[in-house]
């Protein structure tokens, strides 16, 4: 089983436009590594609410996404309000799902505090 540490410690790969996305298996397995995202949009993307105390502190947190996004060149759509961000993650390449989105989904999760 692949674990939350597992998928954080990788690092996003090129896609080839047209390749297929993540069958259906796989996107449960992983899913399991990562508490609080949820599957949406038939399997084609993930996503994951973060709250916090004020404006502050969740524009550092997209700050903080905004530089794992560009190391990892791999860039979610984020829903910004003033006590939470909403990360989306798909892979455009693909039509649907990757490893890529389940790697950066982890590192936001790991920024977020969460351990396991």
């Amino acid at each position: 089983m692949t674990s939350l540490a597992d998928l954080a410690s990788q690092h996003c790969q090129p896609l080839r436009k047209g390749a297929p996305a993540m069958d259906a298996a796989t996107i449960a397995a992983h899913l399991t590594a990562l508490p609080g995202w949820e599957l949406i949009e038939d399997g084609a993307a993930i996503r994951r609410s973060f709250r916090f105390a004020d404006y502050y502190r969740t524009l550092a947190f997209v700050n903080a996404i905004a530089f794992i996004a560009h190391h990892e060149d791999h860039h979610p759509d984020l829903g910004v309000h003033y006590d939470r961000c909403e990360v989306r993650y798909s892979s455009h390449d693909v039509d649907g799902l990757s490893a890529n989105d389940f790697i950066c989904a982890a590192k936001v999760s790991l920024l977020a505090g969460d351990s396991h």
